[in-house]
This record gives structure tokens, C-alpha cells and sequence, in this order.
């Protein structure tokens, strides 16, 4: 997967912009000119959302009425065009090659791309609901029928929800349709932990070998995928009463959650900030890697002001992944025109393209 070109319109604080790219890609301005806007540009195009923002809308630039995003990919020797676009008084719009999808889901994976950012460490430090969206994000990418067991099981649980609460208020429950959402939930959440449990037995080896590289094989570091134990529908119907108090469902997979650590203990407390970073780079190109593995394409990788996050002898790491040929295309923003010279050396020159911005 290769983009060759971009398109900005009225995104964030971008008016209009057209870029043509290279291998790697490198952005380089002081804070506030957009680097990071147009990397979230690319990353709007694979997965008809912003990695930084939720509200849509915060996406179009300030007094105008739309966003538009136009990237022209390279697959395999065909050009292929994606689209994305956002009017304030109306739904988004995903096309390809001009024709909309019926839904958004349906282009989840067509374009895979890994993005790593400065905000990253909020896989360690946040709750299980951001590493849950991490888990889902890369198996989504490459499995179609994850995806809508997914948003099966997602809907079913808010349905049930829906009904504990109104117990709450009318103390009245419909049992018959209790019973109904709580197999959608059991059948659907059966078929999600299992594509969890089998996504990281291939997962956690490659990450644990990413981190050995970077830190030059200084320390072990564990995943282990934390779940619910025994047949879902028997746990819903246990945890009833207790559901009808709280008001919602507090059993299933969408209470998994991932466990990080060093050396056995836990990563968020018994980690360097250096240790955090090495953790999370290597995450993110464990990602990078099982997807290359399950799609057979490489996907596009973003990274975000990392060489300000990181030292010399993790940047000299990095590279020496980019000079090796792992990844078929790069974009990379950073404060400095020097250090990124320097970054590309002589070996990545002929490959690299600069933007000032």
C-alpha cells in the first residue's frame, strides 16, 4: 500500500493543500503549523475517524462548512481512490472510486495504517476501555467478521443497558426481552474473546522481540489478555440483581482488558519513562508487523513528533528499521529541518521527501 497522493480541504487548520509523497515523508515546522493535521489526514482515510479527536466535527476548519479527503493509493501496481467527507449539516461520507459505502465499517482495513504519537502513553496510564479499542482496532483491520461480531455484541449490551436502566426507574424489567439481548450478548461475546485469545498467541512473541531490539535485550516484558472465565449467558443471568442496581451490564468482553509488564511487575508503576516508550513503540510495530502478516500488504506508518520523545539510541534503532526495508512507507513530523537531515543520512536520501511548513 503506497500513497501517492493527498488532498487536504478545510481540515483543522489546513485551508487547502496537495501533497505527492515518497517512501519516507518527512514534515518539519514549528508547533502549530499542521504537521500533525496532515498525518491525521491520513489516518481519517483508513479509518473515517481522527486519532485524536472524537467529535467529527471539530475536524472542519474554523467558520467553514465541510472537510474534504482525497488519497490516491498505489495496491499492487492499481490506482486506487478514497474520499472522505464531512458537511456541518450532514452525515460523513466514505467513498471509493466515487461510489459511498453503506457503512463506514464496510472500508475498515482497505487502507491499514499505524499511527504512533506522543499520546500513545495512554494505553498504559488509561482504563481498559483504550487498550480494548487498541486489541479491536488491529484485528478489525483484517478480519471483516470480527468487526460486525463486534458491533453485534456492542448493541446487544447497550439494548440490555437500556432495559436495566429503565428498571431503575420504573421497577419493571420485560424478562422475555432480558433474555433475548443477554444470547445476543453470550453468542456474540463467545465469538470475540475467541478471536482475542487467538490474536495474541501470534502477538505477543514479535512485540516482546521488538522491545529486545530497541532496548538491546535489557529486560522482559509481558501481555497477558485478561478475561472473563466460564459461559457468558450463565454469568449474565448470575449477575442480575446486581446489574438491575448498578444499572448496567458488568460482565462480558467489554470489560477485557490487556496487562502490561517488566520484569513481572507492573509496567505503569514499575517502569522508567524510557522503559513506557520503548514498551509502547514496540506495541505499535508488534501491530505494524501482524497486520503485514494477516493482510499481505505493509500498512502506511505514521509517526508523530516522536524524535522528541526519544533518545538518540532508540531513534538509531528506528532507523535502522527504516534502512532495512521493513516498512514501505513512512511519515514522520518533527520541530527540527536538522536533526531530520541528519535522521535520513545519505542511505534514505534518495528515498525521502522534505516538507516545510
Amino acid at each position: 500500500m503506497f500513497l501517492k497522493k493527498l488532498k487536504i480541504s478545510n481540515f483543522k487548520n489546513i485551508e487547502e493543500k496537495e501533497f505527492s509523497f515518497s517512501q519516507i515523508n518527512c514534515f518539519v515546522g514549528n508547533n502549530g503549523v499542521g504537521k500533525t493535521n496532515i498525518l491525521d489526514a491520513i489516518y481519517y482515510l483508513s479509518f473515517c475517524k481522527s486519532f485524536f479527536n472524537n467529535n467529527d466535527f471539530h475536524s472542519i476548519r474554523y467558520e467553514q462548512d465541510f472537510f474534504a479527503l482525497h488519497g490516491f493509493y498505489d495496491f499492487k501496481g492499481v490506482e486506487e481512490v478514497y474520499s472522505c467527507v464531512l458537511k456541518r449539516d450532514g452525515k460523513k461520507q466514505m467513498k471509493y472510486s466515487q461510489k459511498s459505502y453503506n457503512r463506514l465499517s464496510e472500508h475498515i482495513g482497505k487502507v491499514p495504517c499505524v499511527m504512533i504519537a506522543p499520546n500513545d502513553h495512554v494505553l498504559i496510564t488509561g482504563g481498559s476501555e483504550v487498550r480494548r479499542k487498541f486489541i479491536d482496532l488491529i484485528i478489525s483491520q483484517q478480519d471483516k467478521v470480527y468487526l460486525q461480531n463486534l458491533i453485534r455484541y456492542n448493541k446487544a449490551v447497550e439494548q440490555r443497558n437500556k432495559l436495566l436502566k429503565s428498571f431503575q426507574l420504573y421497577h419493571y424489567i420485560d424478562e422475555v426481552n432480558l433474555l433475548i439481548w443477554e444470547e445476543q450478548i453470550a453468542l456474540y461475546g463467545a465469538c470475540v474473546q475467541e478471536k482475542r485469545k487467538e490474536f495474541f498467541k501470534g502477538f505477543k512473541q514479535p512485540m516482546n522481540d521488538f522491545y529486545q531490539f530497541i532496548s538491546q535485550n535489557k529486560e522482559d516484558v509481558e501481555i497477558e489478555y485478561q478475561t472473563f472465565e466460564g459461559d457468558l449467558l450463565c454469568l449474565l443471568k448470575e449477575n442480575r440483581e446486581k446489574d438491575k442496581v448498578v444499572g448496567y451490564t458488568t460482565v462480558g468482553v467489554h470489560k477485557d482488558d490487556l496487562i502490561f509488564s517488566l520484569k513481572q511487575m507492573p509496567i505503569k508503576t514499575h517502569a522508567s519513562q524510557g522503559q513506557q516508550k520503548t514498551f509502547l513503540l514496540s506495541l505499535k510495530l508488534a501491530q505494524f508487523d501482524f497486520l503485514q502478516k494477516n493482510m499481505g500488504v505493509k500498512p502506511i506508518l505514521l509517526l508523530d513528533d516522536i524524535f522528541d520523545k526519544f533518545d538518540f539510541e532508540r531513534v538509531s534503532r528506528i532507523l535502522a528499521l527504516l534502512e532495512d526495508g521493513r516498512f514501505s512507507q513512512v511519515f514522520i513530523t518533527d520541530t527540527h529541518l536538522e536533526r531530520v537531515e541528519k535522521m535520513i543520512g545519505e542511505e534514505l536520501k534518495d528515498k525521502t521527501k522534505i516538507f516545510k511548513l
